[in-house]
């Protein structure tokens, strides 16, 4: 790479001012959140698991300015966060915010009416008419306060260095070197933000870059500038875990397998790595591949590209995944209960892309709408409220320190409604909130389905009853041809028996698959579908992730089970 000239004075003297300007405006402090790691878990102080689950909130495109802010009022957006189950919020913002003068000097109103928004900035004025004379700098605060105020977490994202829409290979905004990525302005620019945000409490993290990309990009480089760059965010606040994503648009993380990064603060516990999913990633095979054969090769390659992470000891954040929450997009609605899947399975923490469902500007278009996001148009309102609990599923941590509550156990994970498997009356199944799920244990690769922990003489295993029929609990002949359970297809999502000729399994190699029945609450049997081959079916309803966790059994009432 050729050498880049350096302008480090002038961010160092805007980091004066911007101290300056914001000392005297802050309301007495809480108590710092400090965060850390243990393996690979985010911890609290006392050594407890936190597990990130963030939705991603953007403020680095061209007016930058928080988007949402001319639709709700801040506290409300706040509290949305908090009340749909996020605990933390990956707050976007770009470089030039704490190394342009000339920027971050602008008030948002100033902002706003430079690029055209004057009808945005009228929003802002009934909405939350106190932003509209801020600093760009101290509308971000002011924001990250909001969330603080709500118990939200902050981890501040440094998304692009011009502020902009990301991303595209010639942006200039892909990596150390291009047009707008002085990778010593960046630097300096992440002392800059670190030292501002250090005394606020509820900021835990700083990501110190999104997406690197492009045709310079290259594992040598991104050694270099990433361990300087932490270096800067961890001195200017060691409080602070340091994020790292990897190259090809935060894809790749599988160079860390042969060389590690290099800090001074390795053993203080601050260093986490990120990845982002998308299904555009690889759009055609979900369209036309067979869910089940390309879920199982998506799942390998996550664990090749960042997945192995976690056996080495690093926390892993999947800090950018989602679909179009209309719900007709057929590579989206196939990609997703895979990727819950994969994030259930290894208890990932996550920030889910995105939050707003609209634009101020976006790409020159005022007013875009946001298919991804959790709320509509509008912000009033959650998009899509049968798509919500799919995320919401992943909320809540099922291992790790603090949460040893019980012997590991097995949990029968539907991704595609976000529920769990659980006992109901009659010695059936139904699907339930995950919180209200049941113990069961299962020895792979075929073994029975035991419920581990129930109310009744012996231990009642799984069995299955014949085509549409509920699956039902009992503890006769357990382990017979009726009650031992494979893992049938390549993602290890259908669950499966090989019943007798006479009870007409039908497709899928005569076997008969756990699935959803047409009350969408009853768990049944029925010839298991799209095992392989074909592409033009979904099997998503009867994908069933087996999934440890070792969260204590909510006792709740329970019909008595019969033999």
């Amino acid at each position: 790479m050729p050498r880049i000239t350096s302008r480090r004075a002038a961010p160092r003297l805007l980091l004066l001012v911007l101290l300056l300007a914001a000392g005297h405006r802050e309301p007495p402090r809480a108590a710092a959140v400090t965060l850390s790691t243990s393996s690979r878990w985010v911890v609290d102080p006392a050594g407890r698991r936190v597990k990130l689950a963030c939705v991603n909130w953007p403020s680095h495109l061209e007016p930058v300015v928080t988007e949402g802010l001319e639709r709700q009022p801040v506290g409300a957006i706040a509290g949305m966060v908090a009340s749909l189950g996020f605990n933390c919020v990956r707050l976007t913002y770009p470089i030039a915010l704490a190394t342009n003068a000339s920027l971050s000097a602008l008030t948002v109103r100033q902002s706003l009416l430079a690029h055209g928004l004057a009808e945005t900035a009228g929003g802002v004025e009934v909405n939350n008419p106190g932003f509209l004379d801020l600093t760009l700098m101290d509308s971000l605060k002011a924001v990250v306060n909001a969330l603080g105020e709500k118990d939200v977490l902050v981890i501040l994202d440094n998304h692009v260095s011009r502020p902009g829409w990301c991303c595209a290979n010639d942006d200039g905004n892909g990596f150390f070197g291009d047009r707008d990525f002085d990778p010593d302005v960046w630097v300096d620019g992440l002392g800059t933000m670190a030292t501002i945000f250090a005394d606020v409490p509820n900021v835990v993290g700083m990501s110190l870059r999104n997406e690197l990309r492009g045709p310079r990009q290259n594992p040598e480089d991104w050694y270099t500038y990433m361990q300087r760059g932490a270096e800067a965010v961890h001195a200017a606040n060691p409080r602070a875990l340091v994020i790292m994503g990897g190259l090809s648009y935060d894809y790749d993380l599988s160079f860390l397998a042969a060389r590690q990064v290099e800090v001074s603060f390795a053993a203080e516990g601050k260093l986490v790595f990120e990845v982002h999913w998308y299904s555009f990633s690889d759009a055609r095979a979900w369209e036309t591949g067979n869910a089940n054969e390309v879920c199982a090769r998506a799942a390998r390659d996550f664990e090749r590209r960042g997945g192995f992470l976690l056996a080495r000891g690093f926390p892993l954040f999947l800090s950018e995944f989602g679909a179009d929450l209309r719900g007709g997009d057929l590579k989206g609605n196939r990609y997703f209960p895979c990727a819950a899947a994969v994030a259930a399975e290894h208890d990932l923490d996550w920030a889910y892309w995105a939050l707003q469902g609209s634009y101020a500007l976006r790409q020159g278009v005022t007013g875009m709408d946001e298919v991804y996001g959790v709320l509509d148009w509008s912000w009033s309102k959650v998009r899509n409220e049968t798509v919500l609990p799919r995320i919401q599923a992943l909320q809540r941590p099922i291992q790790g320190p603090g949460y040893g509550e019980a012997l590991p156990y097995t949990v029968l994970f539907h991704p595609v409604t976000g529920l769990c498997a659980a006992a109901a009356a009659a010695n059936t199944l139904e699907l339930r909130p995950c919180n209200e799920t049941d113990a069961w244990a299962y020895a792979p690769p075929a073994s029975t389905l035991v419920l581990r922990d129930a109310a009744a003489a012996g231990l009642p295993c799984l069995r299955v009853e014949g085509r549409g029929l509920p699956a039902r609990l009992g503890a006769k002949a357990c382990g017979d041809a009726l009650s031992t359970w494979r893992l049938a297809s390549d993602s290890g999502m259908h669950v499966a028996v090989e019943p007798p000729p006479e009870m007409g399994g039908g497709g899928g190699g005569g076997m008969l698959c756990l699935d959803v029945g047409a009350d969408g609450r009853s768990v049944v049997t029925n010839p298991c579908a799209c095992l392989r081959g074909d592409g033009t079916c979904d099997p998503e309803r009867q994908w069933f992730k087996l999934v440890t966790s070792t969260r204590r059994v909510a006792r709740r009432p329970r019909a008595r089970l019969v033999a």
